[in-house]
C-alpha cells in the first residue's frame, strides 16, 4: 500500500498557507462587503460629510484674517492643510466599526472560514476608502465654492490626493489597533482623539510658518508626519517646491504600516 498522501485542496488549506493571491482577493471580496454596508446605511459617511464643511467654514472666517491678512489668502494654505488633517480624521470611523464588529462575533466567523488570516483586517481597511473619498469630494468642493483654486497641473494634484490617501491608509492601521485595544466602541473616539489632535494642531497644518512657535513646538513640528504631509500637499495643489516632503511622508507611511501591521494582527489573534 502506498503510503504517499494527496496534498489537500486549496479550500482546505489553513489560513496561515493562504496564497497573496487568494489573499487579495479574500480581502477585497470582504472591502466589498464594508462598502456595501455603507450603500445601505449612508447614515454612517455623516460624519466625514459634516466635519470637512465645518472644519473649513470655522477656521477660516476665525483665522483667515489673523493669519494671513483675508480669508482667500487663508484659504489656499488651509485647504491642502485640511486635506491632511481630514486624512487622519477619516481613519478614526473605522476603529470604531471594528470594535463593534468584534463584540458582535462577525470577526468569529470569519476565523471560519478558509481565507487568509489577515485578509478581515485588511479588507476593513480598504473598504474603508469610501470615507476618505467622501470626505475629499467634500472638502474639495466647498473649499472650490468659497474661491479656492488649485494652482499645479492636474497630474500634481492627481499626485497630492494619493499622497494623502497612501498615509490615510497607512494611518488606518493605526486606527486599527486602537479599535482592537479599546474594550468599547464608546472609548474608540476618545482614544483616537487623544492621539490624532497632537499631530494636527501640533504642525503646519494651521499655520503654513512655525517660525513663531516655541521652541520645543518647533521641534515636534519638524518631525511631524502631518506637517511634512502638509507641506508637500501645498506644494503639490497650489505650487512651490516640494522638497524632501514627499519622501518624509512615504517614509513615515512605511514606518507606520510596518510597526503596527505586526500589532494589528497578533491582537486580531487574541481577540478574534
Amino acid at each position: 500500500m502506498s503510503t504517499t498522501m494527496a496534498a489537500p485542496p486549496a479550500s482546505a488549506l489553513p489560513p496561515g498557507r493562504v496564497s497573496a493571491r487568494r489573499t487579495v482577493r479574500h480581502s477585497l471580496t470582504l472591502a466589498w462587503r464594508n462598502i456595501a454596508q455603507l450603500r445601505h446605511s449612508p447614515e454612517k459617511l455623516i460624519d466625514v460629510t459634516l466635519m470637512p464643511l465645518v472644519f473649513l467654514t470655522l477656521f477660516l472666517y476665525v483665522f483667515g484674517g489673523a493669519v494671513a491678512g483675508n480669508t482667500h489668502a487663508y484659504l489656499q494654505q488651509l485647504l491642502p492643510g485640511l486635506v491632511a488633517q481630514m486624512a487622519m480624521f477619516a481613519t478614526m470611523g473605522l476603529g470604531t466599526a471594528l470594535n463593534e464588529d468584534m463584540r458582535k462575533g462577525v470577526f468569529d466567523r470569519f476565523r471560519s472560514l478558509p481565507i487568509a488570516r489577515s485578509a478581515p483586517l485588511i479588507g476593513t481597511v480598504l473598504g474603508d476608502t469610501v470615507r476618505f473619498l467622501t470626505v475629499m469630494v467634500v472638502l474639495t468642493a466647498a473649499g472650490t465654492a468659497l474661491g479656492f483654486r488649485f494652482g499645479s497641473d492636474p497630474l500634481r494634484v492627481l499626485a497630492g490626493f494619493g499622497l494623502a490617501y497612501l498615509f490615510y491608509l497607512a494611518f488606518s492601521w493605526i486606527s486599527v489597533v486602537v479599535g482592537l485595544l479599546a474594550p468599547s466602541p464608546e472609548t474608540v473616539q476618545g482614544l483616537a482623539f487623544i492621539f490624532v489632535m497632537p499631530l494636527t494642531f501640533g504642525s503646519s497644518v494651521f499655520v503654513a510658518n512655525t517660525s513663531t512657535m516655541p521652541g520645543w513646538l518647533q521641534a515636534w513640528t519638524k518631525v511631524n508626519p502631518v506637517t511634512h504631509l502638509t507641506d508637500a500637499l501645498r506644494a503639490l495643489l497650489v505650487s512651490g517646491p516640494v522638497g524632501n516632503h514627499v519622501w518624509f511622508t512615504l517614509a513615515w507611511a512605511v514606518g507606520i504600516v510596518t510597526v503596527t501591521f505586526p500589532i494589528a494582527m497578533v491582537m486580531y489573534a487574541r481577540r478574534a
